[in-house]
């Protein structure tokens, strides 16, 4: 999509209202996942109010989006891009010059691994590895069988649910007293979570962040005992057939906000510095999604709200005048 472009403007360092009148039309891609979502609708109301774009929307998610991207020129901006989903389409985008990659979505990672509860960390400070925890298969006791311990594991189908069996068989964790429950279903995960929490109980369990669960329950991830390993990775973890697993840590996912070459090149200079500087932690937008949630909130809803309790937070991606227009605009 063509971008109505005043070089002159650029050259002679107009003010800001000067760039806005220069926007012109920008797409961006609104992800299926929530945090992309509210993330795309930010995007859309500081491009729109502080910069004086035209946002379009359009569907989409990681995959879809940023192949399209890199094939088709289009969208211009896949706000939170999972980008180790890409191995193939991500590195040729970037060598063929299509795409460029903006600054981190999420600066923690997208991250994996086994949770437990913070009251439950708050009074065992000596628990800090999953080593540690499957020591005290009684502080997490199974509901279905109270001397064991329990790991509620993901729901069937899933990859991670996979990875957290062959972890149990790495980690020996039967031998230690501990029970791997099986919920069934993200709903059933869920569900085994909230009733534990509630009742404060303890209980591991596989779960990933940034998610509004996390958001509404506050917990601690345990760290691994051993490094990531690619090749044991293939070989094993991800393999459930493979009888003898070893330990090993899971890959933090890199996300990414990622924009079209044509785009980076075509905006002004102000965009581009907003989208090198735009990020939030998994507990910033863990909590706004818990809201979302909590509130049956859309994505514009939860970007309006995040923009109005947050301010100290995204004034600090933005110039100072651009920052009155947003918040003159809420």
């Amino acid at each position: 999509m063509k971008k109505l472009l005043a070089s002159t403007c650029l050259v002679f360092g107009l003010a800001g209202a000067a760039h806005a009148a220069d926007c012109g039309t920008v797409s961006v891609a609104v992800h299926n996942v929530q945090s992309a979502e509210v993330l795309a609708y930010v995007d859309k109301f500081i491009l729109e109010n502080g910069y004086g774009c035209t946002v379009e929307t359009m569907p989409g998610d990681t995959v879809p989006s940023t192949t399209s991207m890199v094939e088709k020129g289009q969208p211009d901006i896949s706000p939170e891009t999972w980008v180790d989903l890409l191995p193939e389409i991500v590195p040729r985008g970037l060598a063929e010059g299509k795409i460029v990659m903006g600054a981190p979505a999420l600066p923690d990672g997208g991250v994996q691994g086994w949770w437990i509860p913070k009251y439950v960390a708050d009074a065992h400070p000596d628990i800090k590895t999953i080593s540690d925890a499957l020591k005290h298969p009684e502080l997490f006791p199974d509901p279905e069988d109270s001397s064991k311990g329990v790991i509620f594991n993901g729901a069937e189908g899933w990859g991670a649910t996979v990875v957290t069996a062959q972890l149990y068989k790495a980690y020996k964790a039967a031998d230690q007293g501990f029970n791997l429950m099986n919920p069934g279903s993200a709903a059933g995960l869920d569900g085994a979570i909230a009733k534990a929490y509630e009742r404060q109980e303890g209980f591991i369990t596989y779960y990933w962040a940034p998610t509004s669960l996390l958001g509404k329950y506050e917990m601690v991830l345990l760290k691994f005992d051993a490094e990531h390993d690619p090749d044991e990775w293939k070989r094993c973890i991800t393999n459930l057939s493979c009888p003898d697993p070893k330990v090993a840590a899971w890959p933090v996912d890199k996300v990414f906000t990622v924009l079209t070459k044509q785009f980076a090149d075509s905006t002004s200079p102000e965009i581009l510095a907003y989208f090198n500087t735009r990020g939030w932690t998994n507990d910033t937008v863990g909590r706004l999604m818990a809201w979302q949630t909590e509130n049956q909130a859309a994505g514009e809803e939860g970007a309006k709200h995040f923009l109005e309790e947050n301010k100290d937070l995204w004034k600090a991606w933005v110039p100072a005048e651009v920052a009155e227009k947003v918040e003159a605009a809420l």
